[in-house]
């Protein structure tokens, strides 16, 4: 379920978020769904590229697996979660700008073979996260002045 708060961003309250803009989603085989946040694809503007890890690669926690290229910049992808990967989005690597349209749909980046249920639940949850991006928000407002 998808919930407007008060960033005008939407963040599903059945994700859980880091502090580098990444989501990861528990689907009911164990397997964590990641992707990038509706704040932060708006923060990147338009996506032209993404890297992504091979199937069967190891991922850990909070270690960087890939990186996207916007228009403005090139920012690196953090694990939410230990794990294996086990499924790459090869649509979002063929189409990046599925991550501007779609960030928790279409645009997910990868699957992961969860290794430790606890590190999920060290993330944030949708009321915490947007309290974290409205403070991201304020600080780069102050920043421009």
């Amino acid at each position: 379920m998808k919930k407007k708060k008060g960033t005008g961003f939407e963040f599903p309250e059945d994700l859980k978020y880091t502090r580098e803009h990444e989501w990861g989603r528990k689907e009911d085989d164990g397997i964590v769904t990641v992707g990038i946040s509706d704040y932060a694809q708006d923060a990147l503007g338009d996506i032209v590229y993404v890297e992504l890890p091979e199937e069967g690669e190891e991922v850990l926690k909070g270690e960087s697996f890939g990186f996207v290229e916007s228009v403005k910049s090139v920012s690196d992808l953090y694990a939410p979660v230990s794990g294996k990967v086990v499924e790459v989005n090869l649509d979002v690597k063929e189409t990046p700008d599925l991550l501007n349209q779609d960030p928790y749909g279409d645009g997910w980046l990868i699957k992961i073979s969860l290794g430790d249920a606890a590190e999920l639940d060290e993330l944030m949850n949708s009321v915490e996260y947007a309290a974290f991006v409205e403070e991201e928000i304020e600080k780069g407002e102050g920043e421009e002045e």
